[in-house]
């Protein structure tokens, strides 16, 4: 009898890799971003583009001076720059995306090992450190308007329909299909629920993603909403505002399912979606600030490992120490 001789495992293998994913989710970013031209003009494009090139500029740079190998190709820093855009007002100057890619790229990704290696998402934690240090310019929304690369003098500041909800006296709220398809104030990417629904159901139908967070995670945050509606506002009014606005879809879908900072067990990617709903609606709810999907998913992402930990499935045929099988 010949004898075989049997690699080590994984024996099967798939034509899924890093390129390819990001390739994907890029892709299915691109409604939104078509979506943010329509409603804020070029200038949203413009810093998306400037993002991109910051993130993707700072990992060749940091790679070349590390002497370690040029990972650019695999379209990490690209998706980071995408989403750290899609998390910006359309008014913030350049310098801000410059700031925010080396925070993502640099400190929250490279200074933690790279690609695999970072416990938060990139583009929250650039997100995050901008928002904390110029709230003013982090905060300043707009009404949509078409326009070039400049600002124009007679913008008509906007306040986001969550912080109409939080605080009625600061604007109208719009009707639904504004809300659905866009047309209101607020970051590049969150615009248009739709289009980013778009995205997310082509990013489920090609693999690249589980249904299991986002899904848990919208309809936490749905059922809280109609259960504790804010003063003034109807249950469903309530409800179909909070998953509608703000960065909630944008967050549930691209980036609480981040591979390296959400779990890979079942039942932990369900505990990740539900933590982050409870999270950001307490945030929205009672805290100060009207939005809080971007620190929810960091503060997940920080659980990740201990979720991991309790959701692991027990391993067949081991034996417990001093004990049966």
């Amino acid at each position: 009898m010949e004898l075989k001789t049997v690699s080590s495992s994984p024996h099967i293998r798939a034509g899924i890799t890093t390129t390819s994913i990001m390739r994907d989710v890029c892709i299915a970013l691109v409604p939104a971003l078509i979506c943010s031209v329509i409603f804020f003009g070029v200038r949203s494009l413009y810093l998306t583009a400037l993002c991109m090139i910051f993130c993707v500029g700072f990992e060749y740079l940091w790679q070349k001076i590390t002497k370690k190998p040029v990972t650019i190709a695999d379209g990490t820093a690209a998706v980071t720059g995408m989403l750290l855009a899609f998390n910006l007002p359309v008014t913030v100057p350049w310098w801000l995306c410059l700031i925010g890619s080396f925070v993502a790229i640099i400190i929250a990704k490279q200074f933690f090992g790279g690609v695999g290696h970072n416990f938060i998402n990139p583009a929250l934690a650039g997100r995050a450190f901008l928002m904390a240090s110029w709230p003013i310019l982090m905060t300043r929304w707009v009404e949509p308007f078409s326009s070039g690369f400049i600002i124009p003098d007679d913008l008509v500041s906007s306040a986001t329909p969550l912080a109409i909800l939080k605080m009625p006296e600061t604007g109208v709220m719009p009707d639904f299909q504004h809300l659905f398809l866009g047309n209101i104030g607020g970051c590049i990417g969150e615009t248009s629920a739709l289009a980013l629904i778009i995205g997310g159901i082509y990013l489920v139908a090609r693999g690249v993603i589980s249904c299991r967070i986002p899904v848990t995670y919208v309809v936490t945050v749905a059922v809280l909403a109609f259960l504790f509606p804010n003063e003034g506002f109807a249950n469903l009014t309530c409800m179909m505002i909070h998953v509608c606005s703000g960065s909630l879809l944008l967050g549930a879908i691209f980036m609480a399912t981040d591979y390296v900072t959400s779990p890979i067990t079942k039942k932990g990617q369900i505990i990740m979606g539900i933590g982050c709903g409870i999270l950001t609606f307490v945030i929205r709810r009672f805290g100060g600030y009207p939005e809080g999907a971007s620190y929810s998913i960091m503060l997940m992402n920080v659980a990740t490992p201990l979720i991991d930990r309790w959701t692991q499935p027990k391993a067949f045929g081991t034996v417990k120490k001093g004990g049966n099988k």
